[in-house]
């Protein structure tokens, strides 16, 4: 003999677990990636995640208390140095990859390239996430 209750406790158990398999769809306030302004609207899936990443990247790493120290980048650490441009290569994109390992939706990137331009660099990649691809250009 079973009590009512317990199959209805069985029951919500079992729908809580499949709650935890199933993944949320990310969403993000979207940006105007070149002005660095909110639009005002919500943007989920791949431009959700190349909202985070663009954030992300130009973010210095552990310079906000409010971040983990897993979040953001460490290209400043570069600024003031003469180094080659394959050692800039190389260091840029660990440095990138190193900073987008920590979104699970982020499955890695492409096509890195970088080009000096007078006191800044421009880095372009190809994002590659669960939800596809999109491409990425910013400023550091």
């Amino acid at each position: 003999m079973t009590f009512p209750f317990t199959q209805e406790f069985e029951a919500a158990e079992l729908e809580n677990e499949n709650l935890d398999e199933i993944e949320e769809t990310p969403k993000e306030w979207g940006l105007d990636f070149k002005s660095g302004q909110l639009t005002g609207r919500v943007v989920e899936g791949v431009e959700a995640v190349k909202v985070w990443a663009w954030l992300a990247l130009r973010t210095q790493r552990y310079r906000y208390m409010i971040y983990s120290w897993d979040y953001g980048s460490e290209y400043e650490d570069l600024i003031g140095t003469t180094h080659t441009n394959e050692y800039l290569d190389t260091e840029l994109k660990r440095m990138t990859e190193e900073c987008l390992s920590t979104n699970k939706y982020i499955i890695g990137i492409e096509n890195f390239a970088f080009e000096k331009q007078e006191e800044c660099l421009k880095i372009r990649f190809k994002l590659l996430t669960v939800f596809g691809e999109e491409e990425m250009e910013l400023y550091v």
